[in-house]
């Protein structure tokens, strides 16, 4: 192949992944603190995937991070949801507490424990809007 035929694949999209995480009927909301044009808008706890972690691993990392919880990652909540214009997306997975741990605003400005008729009372960020779509057969008690 001559190289002015080569076509350098696309990259694939940075993963982002994100926690629902539901206790007696009510689902954890973080507000965030920052950059700007995100603070005061609300989302599941998560991050990036680093090199070399799966979904998962990466999932529990964060929320021991951002919440000083341990968990135990389950289903997918919803479906990919793209970010930044192709270039990333968003992976939920429906995430069980442990030993009773009990989650922190460690890198939130707040955080709120919503049931399913309170679920449009905060500003979601965009990406969270089609997940929280999906919530409310999940907050059944």
């Amino acid at each position: 192949m001559r190289p002015e035929q080569y076509v350098k694949p696309a990259p694939s999209p940075r993963v982002i992944v994100a926690a629902v995480i539901i206790t007696a009927g009510r689902v954890l909301a973080c507000e965030r603190s920052s950059p700007p044009e995100a603070a005061g808008r609300w989302e599941f706890p998560g991050g990036k995937v680093e090199p070399g972690e799966t979904d998962q691993q990466a999932l529990a990392r964060e929320c021991a991070e951002e919440l000083g919880v341990r968990v135990e990652v389950g289903a997918r909540v919803g479906p990919d949801v793209p970010l930044a214009h192709g270039r990333a997306v968003l992976r939920v997975y429906a995430v069980e507490l442990l030993g009773g741990d009990v989650p922190e605003a460690l890198e939130h400005r707040s955080m709120r424990w919503l049931t399913v008729d309170q679920l449009d009372t905060v500003p979601w960020l965009p990406a969270d809007v089609p997940i929280v779509a999906e919530l409310p057969p999940l907050l059944k008690v």
